[in-house]
């Protein structure tokens, strides 16, 4: 009945992890008008469900044992157990909070402030690892301003050697292949490296064949770029031909010619569009572990009577349940923090959005090789002013943005005040 219990309330934070965060995937997207809310929250819901159940334990096996010290526990594991609870209800609570007041914040920090909180009341200070809550204030300082700046250099390269040139759709032509090796290099280097990993094992395990690791990677980075590119000038091209039959149709005075900027959106906004979906799945594998970590840990407790200190394995039917709570979240909730980060901060543009999007991938993927853990929020709202700097810095809602940065700002230390009272409370009535 206990497992059953903490199943629905890991259920519940999944919930609310999907309704907020999965804004990060699609909200340029919708905002830019690339895709409809419904087509976005049917492709997210997909890939973040997929993204989680098959590659969703590292960050949960991170988040179960590496916050706190799991051996200061390892003689009272009730204790723990208890703290677990704790932390799911402190960070869904908050996350529901900020998910309908429409902010866009960090799941990782909710749930990381809750197990320090926790685990500070539990045995002191130092129970806390302050190195991780070093690095992670670090990241939130520093993450908005990297994306910002990625996603500003981006678009003034977009806006002036295509946008604002006299044949843009010539222009768009040349650049077609470079856009497409930024954007398979850039989340290739993310996501290509664990999804080619079954088949790399599948070669050479159960094939024979001998294969250098980065090899398979590459390769299947490579054909991608190549196919969108084949693929991107082949759409180009019929723009063209739609653009000269209606071009024909209003010299009879009949139709109206779209101009040619508006062609160029059109044809941007499938770049974006594909952008979105590898945030999604990047998404899905990584943030899954803050609502189901705690589940994880106390499964393994309920089951073995003891504390995980080196690690633990992740059953299938967590991932799952944890990847379910987040489609069910963003389905139900999530319009309203998409709303925000799509249409709140700046009018996009599919041009726009896709340079946020790919500036929130590069700052993710500099500051993983840094070790350095980062918020896809803070890194897509960066991103998303920068490109407004660029634009027209007027256009920038810069209420909306200091809304955004003051639920950032509380995020860790409300959800480590939530996770130490909860658990203040649940200690005096079961242990």
């Amino acid at each position: 009945m206990i497992l059953f219990l903490v199943a629905l309330l890991s259920f519940y934070v999944a919930w609310n992890l999907g309704a907020n965060d999965v804004a990060n995937a699609m909200g340029t997207s919708v905002g830019s008008k690339a895709v409809t809310l419904r087509q976005a929250l049917v492709i997210a819901g997909t890939l973040e469900f997929t993204g989680a159940v098959l590659f969703g334990h590292e960050v949960s096996e991170t988040l179960a044992t590496k916050i706190f010290n799991p051996a200061l526990f390892i003689s009272q594991p009730e204790v723990l157990l208890v703290g677990m609870i704790s932390v799911l209800l402190a960070g869904g609570a908050w996350l529901q909070i900020a998910t309908s007041q429409g902010l866009p914040v960090s799941s990782s920090h909710a749930i990381v402030g809750a197990i320090a909180g926790f685990s500070a009341c539990a045995i002191g200070w130092e129970a806390i690892d302050w190195a991780s809550i070093g690095k992670i204030t670090f990241a939130w300082v520093i993450t908005p301003i990297v994306s910002g700046a990625i996603a500003s250099a981006f678009y003034s390269q977009v806006r002036r050697w295509i946008l604002t040139q006299p044949d843009p759709l010539k222009q768009l032509d040349e650049w077609i292949p470079w856009l497409s090796v930024a954007l398979i290099g850039i989340f290739g280097v993310i996501v290509l490296p664990t999804v080619s990993h079954p088949i790399y094992t599948l070669l050479t395990q159960h094939w024979g064949l001998q294969l250098p690791p980065r090899d398979l990677p590459l390769g299947l980075g490579a054909i991608a770029s190549v196919s969108l590119t084949f693929y991107g000038w082949r759409q180009l091209a019929k723009s063209k031909v739609q653009s000269q039959k209606l071009a024909l149709e209003q010299s009879e005075g009949s139709k109206v010619v779209p101009a040619p900027d508006s062609l160029v959106e059109k044809q941007l906004a499938r770049f974006q569009l594909l952008s979105a979906c590898f945030v999604a799945f990047a998404h899905g594998s990584n943030d899954v572990g803050n609502a189901i970590a705690p589940l994880t840990a106390i499964t393994y407790i309920i089951r073995t009577a003891s504390v995980p200190v080196d690690g633990i394995a992740i059953p299938l039917w967590i991932l799952v349940l944890g990847g379910a709570g987040i489609v069910a979240g963003l389905a139900v909730w999530g319009k309203k923090v998409i709303a925000t980060i799509g249409e709140g901060i700046i009018p996009l543009q599919p041009s726009g959005g896709f340079c946020a999007e790919l500036a929130t991938a590069t700052t993710i993927l500099l500051a993983s090789r840094l070790g350095l853990p980062v918020s896809t929020s803070h890194a897509l709202v960066g991103g998303v002013v920068g490109v407004g700097l660029v634009r027209n810095w007027k256009t920038i809602q810069f209420q909306t943005v200091r809304g955004i940065a003051a639920a950032w700002i509380i995020t860790v230390p409300i959800s480590a005040v939530l996770g130490a009272s909860i658990f203040a409370i649940a200690r005096l009535i079961f242990l």
